[in-house]
């Protein structure tokens, strides 16, 4: 479903990326881990055009995404859910899912989405005329990935889910990821809770400086003494 090959980034002088390669395959959960400054926003941003690759290529379902805007890429089927939430914080709860719908205009599919998505995240129904930025950290976490959502994308790539909530809502979150998985929709998952996105993905790729240092099956990755010494204690 996704391809990256040898992609290089750049800021300014800085090479951010180093060719990095690595694939997601359709029905799968993938996760990319490392430290803070390792590069794994980076490579999101990358992928969902909001930034530009030095060279290298990023291929969805055959296609190359270069050149690409990034309302084109979600109209192709992936979504992005950034790092911080970035909801609209003067919009209401509802006038922000309805931004994800915006390349859309099913009307009568829009509104079962809509319901859909209250079932999933009840307290953003009990909150939908709220302004978003009264919400809290995990209820503007649930409303950014409810906002992904209705573009009813096939790739959904979250950034930090997890970051800046308690422990509880870390948990309700990783079980949310887990669910939106089961019900079809692929995932690249970017986390520095390394330990909880082992536990519920497919294929990992740990990233150092720009750079993947080791990659394999989730379940190897957290039996790895270099891991578990780097990412995995306590």
């Amino acid at each position: 479903m996704l391809k990256v090959k040898d992609l290089h980034v750049h800021y300014g002088k800085i090479h951010a990326i180093k060719g990095i390669s690595f694939e997601v395959s359709e029905g799968e959960i993938v996760t990319l881990i490392g430290s803070n400054g390792a590069g794994k926003t980076t490579i999101i941003k990358t992928i969902s055009s909001i930034l530009n690759q030095s060279s290298g290529s990023v291929i969805y379902d055959n296609l190359d995404l270069s050149g690409l805007e990034p309302y084109e890429i979600v109209k192709l089927g992936m979504s992005h859910v950034p790092e911080g939430r970035r909801v609209f914080s003067n919009l209401s709860v509802m006038d922000n899912l309805l931004m994800g719908a915006y390349s859309r205009n099913d009307k009568d599919e829009i509104t079962k989405d809509l319901e859909n998505i209250f079932r999933r995240f009840p307290r953003l129904k009990e909150r939908e005329s709220q302004s978003a930025g009264t919400l809290s950290g995990g209820e503007q976490q649930m409303l950014a990935i409810g906002r992904a959502l209705m573009s009813r994308p096939r790739l959904l790539l979250l950034d930090e889910p997890s970051m800046g909530l308690a422990p509880l809502l870390v948990d309700e979150i990783f079980n949310i990821i887990n669910d939106i998985n089961k019900n079809g929709t692929t995932i690249l998952l970017v986390e520095q809770n390394a330990n909880r996105a082992l536990q519920i993905a497919n294929k990992a790729y740990v990233l150092e400086t720009g750079k993947i240092i080791i990659e394999g099956d989730s379940n190897e990755l957290l039996s790895n003494e270099k891991v578990k010494e780097a990412y995995l204690s306590a």
